[in-house]
């Protein structure tokens, strides 16, 4: 424990002692190899400072250990382990490195004044002239504003060719000169120009090659991951074509504009004339080798790599974000949810959440940055974002499209159903029915016909005002929405017209109805006039033309009858009390008699005349007598049927008629005049003729 504190008190005093400072001379040498861009600047020179005075601190301490290793040794006891500071190392003792070496110094002394060339005078001014050119210069001017890949490799390849073209322009004739002095080869044996000149173009070859890979080294240092200050900045550009999202440039051809350089700049200055293939001229032209390295070629690739390969994440994550949001609008998906979303049953209130949906979307996607910003590449997503619009945009119209064919037809059923109001409303009725058809259909639209129209055009209405705002209606469907809504304010015009024309309708129908009641009155006064006729029907000659006006009337009875009914019908469409017409049922019961009597005689009359007048032998006994007793048996009902009416009539007179003379004379009359009775007596005596000659 004594050995080691009084150890570590010496060395503490030893440390204590002063030691000689830094020089300063030697600071300012350190300062000379450090380049002056490096210093410029305020904070620079502050940093200088603080590095100075660290440098100044190590240089005392190294000075002060120095001293404490000379001065004392550190004994082997307890508690010094963690102390590091042994002796100094001492030279080797017993061993003998001197040698003679006079003679081999000048011997070798003179084999270099012999062989190496590179001390001549002229090789000294040839490198001046070099370094004096090269030390400065980069091939390339790197470009620090953004660029796109395919200038970045026409304007490195312009600049490659400018600086070739002005290095053989200035350095190589300043060469060229001076080797043709007539000192240029001064102290040069003549067996030692050929190795003379290859000296010189080894040298002049280490100058370009120095320079490409300057450049080259230069050039990689912009991709410096820890110093971005410096990275060049690429155009690039998010693209939607043929319905995919692309990078253009994509970043293998990046890799390979980026990778060019390094090729195009290996590509420069390889066609150097050597200084004595010029001298010499001819035919043959000598090249100096200026190939740039393999394994600087493939460092600068490997290293430009993994730059590009850094540099590009930021880029892939801010396509990613877009696939990952707006990805699903050209995949498929979106197109499968607007088929099913078709095919499904809607209405306008989801048609319109849906296209929202797209058109907050297109919004969305336009709102976003134009430009992306990394550190390496400028990113623009104009056409990306357009692309990816527009595309949303046409989900929403298809969208629209199919709403608007849907308001389309809807307005179109309420223009029809106007229309058709409208048409039957101002039709002319032709009949009292149509008319009165007409009132009611015109009463129901009133009421309820023009209330669902007017909700339906409210619902137009709303409709019209979503798709003012996010659809271009064409300028007939403008029309059809102007019509619908004007509707309501043309169809009163139209109702008031309409009254108007039923009044005159109703009245014409009036007045047409009581013409023909008496039309109808005066031809049941016909009737019954032609009727009376057949009561002096008496000559049985004419059967024929008897029954023919019989018929005739019969006809007219029908058509009676039948206005009759189309009379009635008018009175309840017009609410009147019906007429009844007695005589025409009277007519109706009188002529029946005289419809079967007619008939049954002409019917006499024919059979007997093919009787008498046919083949004797085509007639059959049984089969006449038959039929001519059941004719007999006719006629006879019919007589009695005629007298019984006969009868009546009388009986119904006495009751009419008070004086019994003028009633015992007029029946008196109607019994000697009933023609009818008197003509069924004579075909009766016909009948009975016809059996008596048959019996003979």
């Amino acid at each position: 424990y004594t050995s080691s504190t009084n150890y570590l008190f010496m060395k503490k005093c030893v440390e204590s002692n002063p030691v000689v400072p830094i020089q300063q001379q030697w600071l300012t040498s350190m300062l000379t190899l450090v380049p002056q861009s490096l210093m410029e600047g305020k904070d620079r020179e502050l940093l200088v400072e603080e590095l100075l005075d660290e440098v100044t601190k190590d240089f005392e301490m190294s000075m002060k250990r120095c001293v404490v290793r000379s001065v004392l040794v550190k004994p082997d006891v307890k508690g010094l382990e963690d102390e590091k500071e042994g002796p100094l190392p001492v030279s080797p003792l017993g061993l003998d490195f001197s040698r003679p070496w006079h003679n081999s110094f000048i011997q070798a002394r003179s084999q270099i004044l012999t062989n190496l060339h590179i001390l001549h005078p002229t090789l000294k001014i040839l490198l001046d002239i070099g370094y004096t050119t090269f030390s400065k210069l980069l091939i390339v001017d790197f470009l620090k504003g953004p660029i796109d890949c395919e200038s970045l490799k026409n304007d490195v390849s312009l600049n490659c060719s400018k600086t070739e073209e002005k290095l053989l322009n200035t350095w190589y004739p300043r060469v060229v000169n001076l080797f043709t002095r007539k000192e240029a080869l001064e102290g040069v044996k003549s067996d030692k120009v050929d190795s003379f000149y290859n000296c010189v173009a080894t040298l002049m070859s280490n100058q370009l090659k120095e320079l490409l890979r300057r450049t080259v080294e230069a050039y990689v240092k912009l991709f410096d991951p820890e110093d971005k200050r410096w990275l060049p900045l690429f155009k690039m550009e998010l693209t939607f074509d043929d319905e995919k999202m692309e990078f253009y440039p994509n970043f293998q051809d990046l890799e390979e504009a980026i990778l060019f350089i390094v090729t195009r700049i290996g590509q420069t200055l390889q066609n150097v004339q050597t200084v004595h293939s010029w001298l010499a001229g001819g035919a043959t032209v000598v090249t100096l080798d200026t190939e740039l390295a393999d394994h600087v070629i493939a460092w600068a690739s490997s290293t430009l790599k993994r730059a590009i390969q850094a540099n590009l994440e930021g880029p892939k994550e801010h396509f990613e974000r877009y696939v990952e949001r707006y990805g699903w609008l050209v995949d498929g998906t979106a197109d499968t949810r607007i088929k099913s979303f078709e095919a499904e049953e809607h209405n306008f209130d989801d048609y319109t959440a849906f296209i929202d949906e797209f058109l907050s979307l297109a919004k969305e996607i336009m709102s976003l940055p134009l430009l992306a910003h990394f550190p390496m590449v400028r990113l623009d997503c104009d056409d990306l974002k357009q692309g990816l619009t527009d595309k949303a945009k046409s989900f929403a119209n298809i969208l629209m499209e199919r709403i608007v064919a849907n308001h389309r037809e809807e307005n179109e059923k309420i223009c029809k159903e106007f229309e058709t109001i409208k048409e039957r409303a101002l039709k002319v009725p032709e009949t009292t029915e149509e008319m009165m058809e007409m009132i009611a259909y015109v009463e129901k639209a009133k009421t309820t016909g023009i209330q669902e129209l007017l909700v339906k055009i409210k619902e137009c209405e709303r409709r019209m005002n979503y798709l003012l705002d996010v659809f271009i209606f064409a300028p007939e469907d403008l029309a059809l929405n102007a019509t619908v809504l004007l509707w309501p304010q043309k169809i009163n015009p139209i109702f008031d017209e309409h009254d108007d024309l039923i009044e005159q309708s109703k009245r014409k129908g009036e007045s047409e109805l009581l013409a023909k009641r008496e039309k109808l009155i005066l031809e049941l006064e016909k009737q019954t006039r032609c009727m009376e006729e057949f009561t002096e029907f008496s000559e049985l000659d004419r059967m024929q033309q008897y029954v023919t006006e019989m018929r005739a009337l019969q006809k007219r009875i029908q058509e009676a009858e039948e206005t009759v009914a189309f009379i009635n019908k008018e009175e309840i469409l017009f609410k009147w009390e019906l007429t009844e017409y007695p005589v025409l049922e009277s007519l109706k019961v009188n002529i029946e008699p005289y419809q079967k009597l007619f008939v049954l005689i002409l019917k006499w009359q024919r059979t007997e005349k093919r009787w008498m007048d046919g083949a004797f032998l085509d007639l059959n006994g049984e089969s006449m007598e038959t039929e001519v007793d059941e004719f007999f048996r006719e006629i006879y009902k019919m007589l009695k049927l005629f007298q019984q009416k006969q009868k009546k009539a009388e009986l119904e007179k006495k009751k009419t008629l008070h004086h019994r003379a003028i009633v015992e004379e007029k029946l008196e009359e109607e019994k000697k005049e009933n023609t009818t009775i008197v003509m069924c007596s004579s075909v009766m005596e016909q009948i009975k003729d016809f059996k008596v000659k048959k019996k003979h």
